[in-house]
């Protein structure tokens, strides 16, 4: 019983950190251009001038 009164705040604890940086990272603006990302991997640098 003391194990489970110990893990359930640490996993809210994680859960909550995780949710604020999800959130961090969506202000920041790592979200905004997912479609640039997905054709830049198939860009080949070697053909660049």
């Amino acid at each position: 019983m003391t194990g489970i009164a110990i893990l359930i705040p640490i996993a809210l604890g994680m859960g909550l950190l995780g949710l604020a940086a999800f959130f961090w990272a969506l202000r920041r603006g790592q979200f905004s251009d997912l479609d640039g990302a997905a054709a830049r991997i198939l860009i080949d640098e070697d053909d660049l001038p």
